[in-house]
């Protein structure tokens, strides 16, 4: 028995729904490229955004990148979600003009939210910065799969065109971290970076929807006048948002949101603020007026370092508006001031605004001070200021036994550091980083209001030692005499009082979780 057969093609059935064109290439990999990058953008920026609200911690900066992360997840599901359902030529633009509104919203959300929110506390963290970036990154991470989908036109080359877009969306993720980390944040305010993102989101997606419109032909793609009419006035509402909501920074810095107000109760002082923290005070006519109580305590340590009038060599890690540089320069004439601080922002803001004057003897070196403290000569210095904070927060990598050994490194035999801690109770990073310093110092005494010692508020607190024995015997004197009272704990007293506290190493150092109240 035979049986014969013949080939044949099966033609898809007349009703059969025909697949979406693919882009071009270089078209799709441009809007991968873009909508990847500017995610990054977006979060990178976003740090700057909220700090002036909850400041720049650890915990801001993983909510940041959590929330980043959350959007990309949730927005890439959905943009394929969509992609297996609508013509995904119908949703590449819409998604891109409403991802450059969401981006342009962005910067009034988070002034007025901020507002509102402002602290540490960890659901205002959480909160203010979903606020900035989740919706935006979400719209954004939704046209790589929409892309995707369109070029899948062969199966057989299913693996091919996922990997080559998602290497693309990788590189233009590394592209704009870069670029925004070294380049933008340097030469922009961070509110034109947002509404320059905003304006290149939703412009190529207008283009991109005209394009696609002239592509599909007059029975094509079409967007109703209503629709269009609905993103244009939300667009206007962003940009009327933006420029009404309140803005925090007098001067933006690479590092800092910055402004100086006018004391009303004294037309020469001024007062510094950064990141909406009030950080120092400045007598444009007494230099040698401390405001704030910490400033008097490293001020009285100061005097009682060496006779009254005699030169030091001193070292400041963190300039700020420069107020005990200034108090030695004053009290102490001959003085070296070297000043080491990160921002050459607020070093410029403070000869505009704070009459700093630097010469031969008040220099400022700007960068780093842990890297720059390498640099110093050994047993050069008789006073070192340890004042560098990042919003209220002493940046980890100098509260370590390793940034204490260096201190200790460069000052002389009879040298004095002084350091300047905030904490709150239950005061478990000031402990810690006396112990840190007792790792390295032999002798370690503590300056503090007797509310802060008792575990009773949050203060700041001044570290002071040597491996000389320490000139305690005036200072108690010295600090009945200041408004604010204060306590002197010696020695002694600070051997029990730190207990068994870790020493801070560059191995292990968690200082945003020893500063936490809960």
């Amino acid at each position: 028995m035979s049986s014969t057969s013949s080939d044949v093609t099966a033609e898809p059935a007349a009703d059969a729904p025909v697949p979406p064109r693919a882009l071009p290439n270089g078209l799709a990999a441009f809007l991968v490229f873009l909508s990847s990058g500017a995610v990054l953008v977006l979060e990178t920026v976003s740090l700057r955004l909220v700090g002036p609200y909850v400041g720049v911690t650890l915990q801001v900066t993983s909510s940041v990148i959590g929330m980043a992360l959350a959007a990309i997840a949730y927005g890439a599901w959905f943009g394929g979600w969509l992609a297996d359902r609508r013509d995904p030529r119908t949703l590449l633009a819409p998604a891109l003009v409403l991802a450059g509104i969401a981006t342009a919203v962005t910067l009034p959300i988070v002034r007025y939210a901020g507002e509102v929110l402002r602290g540490g506390a960890a659901s205002a963290v959480l909160l203010l910065t979903a606020l900035t970036v989740v919706l935006p990154a979400a719209l954004l991470s939704a046209i790589t799969p929409l892309v995707v989908k369109l070029q899948l036109a062969d199966l057989r080359r299913t693996g091919q065109v996922v990997g080559k877009l998602s290497s693309i969306g990788t590189l233009g993720g590394i592209t704009a971290t870069l670029g925004t980390g070294f380049i933008l944040v340097a030469a922009l305010r961070s509110s034109v970076i947002v509404l320059a993102l905003a304006a290149v989101i939703g412009v190529t997606g207008l283009a991109l929807g005209v394009w696609l419109r002239r592509q599909a032909g007059p029975t094509g793609l079409s967007a109703p006048g209503r629709v269009k009419a609905a993103l244009a006035l939300l667009g206007l509402a962003a940009a009327g948002l933006t420029a009404a909501a309140p803005n925090p920074c007098d001067v933006e810095t690479a590092y800092h949101c910055a402004r100086v107000e006018v004391d009303p109760s004294w037309p020469q002082g001024r007062t510094l603020y950064l990141n909406s923290a009030e950080h120092s005070y400045v007598d444009l006519n007494e230099p040698n007026h401390l405001k704030y109580a910490y400033t008097q305590w490293i001020g009285l340590v100061a005097d009682v370092a060496r006779p009254a009038r005699q030169p030091m060599d001193a070292l400041h890690l963190g300039g700020g508006g420069f107020t005990v540089p200034n108090y030695l320069a004053a009290t102490r004439p001959g003085t070296d001031n070297l000043v080491f601080e990160l921002d050459g922002g607020l070093v410029e803001l403070d000869r505009r605004e704070l009459g700093l004057r630097t010469g031969p003897q008040m220099r400022a070196e700007v960068g780093d001070a842990r890297v720059l403290l390498r640099g110093e000569p050994g047993d050069s210095r008789d006073f070192i200021v340890g004042d560098a904070f990042g919003h209220l927060v002493v940046p980890w990598h100098l509260a370590t036994r390793e940034m204490a050994a260096d201190i200790r490194r460069v000052l002389r035999p009879d040298g004095i550091y002084v350091q300047n801690v905030i904490d709150y109770p239950p005061g478990r990073f000031i402990r810690a980083e006396l112990a840190t310093v007792k790792a390295e110092f032999a002798h370690v005494a503590l300056i503090a209001p007797p509310g802060a010692i008792d575990g009773e508020q949050g203060a700041n607190f001044v570290i002071v030692a040597s491996d000389a024995p320490l000139p305690l015997a005036a200072i108690p004197a010295g600090l009945k005499l200041l408004p604010e009272r204060a306590e002197l704990m010696d020695e002694a007293a600070v051997t029990g009082w730190v207990g068994d506290a870790m020493v801070l190493t560059d191995d292990y150092a968690p200082v945003d979780q020893l500063l936490a109240t809960a």
